[in-house]
């Protein structure tokens, strides 16, 4: 009896240790800040994923209009990510960011394989990801809230 009760125990030790590991990564790295990016709080809004970088120029002009349009958007069920295309990480990332007057949130992992985004060898890129998680839409260049919001409108229209 006391084998079995071992064994039990080693096994619920286990499913345990899994569903933990499991639960870890459940989220989508960290953002500029440092702070780990929950994937529930990305579930079930639509994404806009912007590709930039500091040496570029019609991403620095694009920022404020990405700025923007997260705080228009904010309680609409759209969520504004930014992604360093240089593949900067921590203090890095932080002081690019804050050199951009970067306000929304810059993922410090490239969530391209999590979403299936193509690569894209010029800047600034924008994906458009619904609310499903299903990439809709790649944009090239410069962009405006006004342009995205548009955009965005026409997409939820055909879902």
């Amino acid at each position: 009896m006391g084998s079995r009760l071992q064994a039990l125990i080693g096994v619920i030790a286990l499913m345990s240790a899994g569903l933990f590991l499991a639960s870890c990564s459940d989220d989508v790295g960290v953002d500029q800040h440092g702070q780990k990016v929950a994937v529930e709080r990305l579930e079930g809004q639509w994404l806009v994923i912007n590709y930039w970088a500091e040496w570029c120029a019609p991403c620095r002009t694009e920022i404020p209009e990405l700025n923007a349009f997260a705080e228009q958007q904010r309680d609409k069920g759209v969520k504004v990510l930014g992604v360093n295309f240089d593949g900067l990480q921590g203090d890095e990332l932080g002081q690019a960011t804050k050199k951009m007057g970067i306000q929304f949130t810059v993922l410090a992992e490239d969530p391209s394989k999590r979403f299936d985004l193509p690569r894209s060898e010029a800047l600034p890129v924008t994906y458009i990801i619904d609310a499903q998680g299903k990439l809709r839409d790649r944009l090239m260049g410069e962009q405006s809230a006004a342009g995205l919001t548009a955009r965005l409108e026409e997409l939820r229209k055909g879902s």
